[in-house]
């Protein structure tokens, strides 16, 4: 297997890294060209956190413990590396968008991303926008989003990175990026392997995760040529190819083995003018799985879905205070599988959005969608932002909004238990929020109102059959608070401090219970401290019991500390050494019910740039 993945990494080479540098003189277009700009343009009224730099090299391979100890989002977590799925502001995980360079990249089949099959190396930043964003961003985006960006940079320069680690329960990790730009030229590769024997010990037992082992592989390409003063052309690819296999519970050990393969491909071409911008963009987007219930048999379950993309946008500066951007996408699905047959689905979607700059402090949005699909009749969907600044401190934000998320394949065509009788759930929501920047203090206040009607939810009908059916009627309500905190001390000092809470309430209205699975209770907090060579950091996570089916599930409390030192070298050559202590109490704990999650462990890392 290790074999394969190689050979098809070296495949991948960037055919840019040979080029002769040249420079090309650009007066419109920047020197850094972001791949989506609606999640800064166009989010005046939301709540956006931004991840970059150290911090997404702090949590290890897996982007569900980067937003674990960064974010408010909850995971439910089949054990370390297994299926993560997120929970964000009470939502379920198909109500959490993942944007992918501007795309909606959420499975057709479950309606969600694995958090586990996403590297947070092979991103420039990684944004966490609050709140409902069906308009921008379709289906799904009634929770929040997350966007993970890759910025092409076409100043003249040529960087590599090498970041290898190992660690307990023989866990290894080799990532590789580069970065390469011209005047006219740039591009990024980047290769990470990933793999496991996963066999940690379940705490107050005497028992071991004996069928978690798993290997990934990720490769991420993007380029971008500047055709001229004003036209870009951009590649952004993306392949994970994993295999792995499914831990079981405490009462039934595991035996079955995934495999899946992802590979997303966009063009897209840009002409940006100083008052009008034009925006073509064409996707292919595909996911293939296997799934053994025996992982030592030769017969096997699978599906497959193809995404065909094409969207044309235009941005209009309408005047100084002005500006109009629309766009027309269309979709084409298509999928095979041995449980839901040969579906096909055909969507059209035409949004706009308005921005107006009232003052220079009053800033607001007004978006509107309709999708057209083959399947479904779906709503019109809005949303309104917008914020005021009370002078150079405080900033009050409002965002409201109509979502939907249309019923996935699986909702629609898995046998035994589709229902082709769902209808889109739909969902209104009101979010305010206070933003107070007091150099170098930041803290947010954030208190929001979900309502959620026509929820599909899976449950076992008179059969015995699980099978999905629109049932609940759910509100959620919440408060969100985030402080930030980070100043030098001289030139050699820095210390940065971050802290996230949320209290959630999600509610069936009929019952008046919290849905399963949804905390009432969570927050996290991280310190970092650097010294000369030196830095530290300490990351701490509470998350409060939750409901299950039956009873409760405990809350726990885990903690992560880490250390590393920059080795002096000569010329451009850094190297840096890393060591990271997870659970650092040895906390027994789940997060789903009966799967344990990993006792103390240890994860060293070397970094090399030049």
């Amino acid at each position: 297997m290790r074999t394969r993945y190689l050979l098809l990494a070296l495949g991948y080479i960037s055919p840019f890294s040979a080029l002769d540098a040249q420079e090309l003189p650009i007066q419109n277009l920047e020197e850094v060209v972001v791949s989506d700009t609606r999640v800064r343009r166009y989010a005046d009224g939301h709540k956006v956190t931004e991840v970059r730099d150290s911090t997404l090299q702090r949590n290890g391979i897996f982007m569900t413990s980067l937003l674990n100890f960064n974010s408010n989002i909850y995971f439910k977590e089949n054990g370390l590396g297994m299926v993560s799925s997120p929970a964000f502001r009470g939502t379920n995980a198909s109500h959490t968008a993942v944007i992918w360079n501007g795309i909606n990249i959420n499975s057709q089949l479950n309606g969600q991303v694995d958090f586990n099959t996403v590297n947070p190396l092979n991103y420039s930043s990684v944004a966490i926008r609050s709140g409902g964003g069906s308009v921008q961003f379709g289906t799904g985006a009634i929770g929040g989003t997350v966007h993970l960006n890759n910025d092409l940079k076409f100043e003249k320069h040529f960087e590599h990175q090498v970041v290898t680690g190992y660690g307990s329960f023989d866990t290894r990790s080799v990532n590789y990026n580069n970065s390469f730009g011209t005047g006219k030229w740039s591009s990024s590769f980047g290769v990470n392997y990933n793999s496991s024997d996963n066999d940690y010990v379940y705490l107050e037992t005497d028992e071991r995760n004996s069928n978690g082992e798993f290997e990934h592989l990720n490769i991420n390409f993007n380029a971008g040529y500047l055709l001229s003063e004003e036209q870009v052309l951009r590649l952004y690819h993306q392949s994970f190819v994993g295999d792995r296999n499914l831990s079981g519970t405490l009462v039934a050990p595991g035996r079955s083995r995934y495999k899946d393969n992802q590979h997303r491909t966009q063009l897209e071409w840009a002409k940006l003018g100083s008052k009008v911008t034009h925006k073509i963009k064409a996707a292919h987007l595909y996911d293939v799985f296997k799934y053994f219930e025996n992982k030592d048999s030769e017969f096997f379950s699978e599906g497959r879905v193809t995404n065909l993309l094409a969207r044309y946008s235009l941005d209009v500066e309408l005047s100084n205070a002005l500006r109009l951007n629309s766009f027309l996408e269309y979709n084409n699905f298509s999928g095979t599988g041995s449980n839901f047959g040969s579906p096909q689905r055909n969507d059209l979607a035409i949004t706009a959005l308005l921005k107006h700059k009232f003052s220079d402090k009053l800033r607001y949005n007004l978006s509107l969608r309709q999708d057209v699909s083959s399947d479904f009749s779906s709503p019109v969907v809005f949303s309104m932002d917008g914020s005021y600044d009370f002078g150079k401190v405080y900033q009050l934000q409002l965002n409201a909004s109509r979502n939907f998320r249309l019923p996935t394949f699986n909702d629609l065509y898995w046998q035994p238990g589709g229902n082709l009788d769902l209808r889109p759930e739909q969902s209104y929501q009101v979010d305010l929020g206070h933003q107070i920047k007091w150099n170098p203090l930041t803290i947010r206040l954030n208190s929001y109102y979900i309502a959620t009607e026509d929820m599909i939810r899976w449950l076992p009908n008179t059969s015995g059959i699980w099978s999905p059916v629109n049932v609940d009627d759910v509100q959620i309500y919440g408060v969100e608070v985030e402080l930030g905190f980070k100043r030098a001390i001289g030139k050699t000092q820095e210390i940065d401090v971050r802290t996230n809470y949320a209290y959630t309430v999600s509610e069936d209205k009929e019952t008046g219970e919290q849905l399963i699975y949804v905390p009432f209770h969570r927050g996290n907090a991280s310190l970092a401290y650097r010294l000369g060579d030196f830095s530290t950091f300490y990351q701490h996570l509470y998350n409060g019991a939750v409901r299950i089916i039956g009873g409760e599930l405990e809350g726990y409390q885990v903690a992560n500390a880490g250390i590393t030192y920059n080795i002096k070298t000569d010329g451009k050559l850094q190297c840096r050494l890393g060591l990271t202590l997870n659970n650092i109490f040895n906390t027994y704990y789940e997060n789903i019910a009966l799967r344990p999650m990993p006792n103390r462990n240890i994860q060293t890392q070397f970094l090399l740039n030049f």
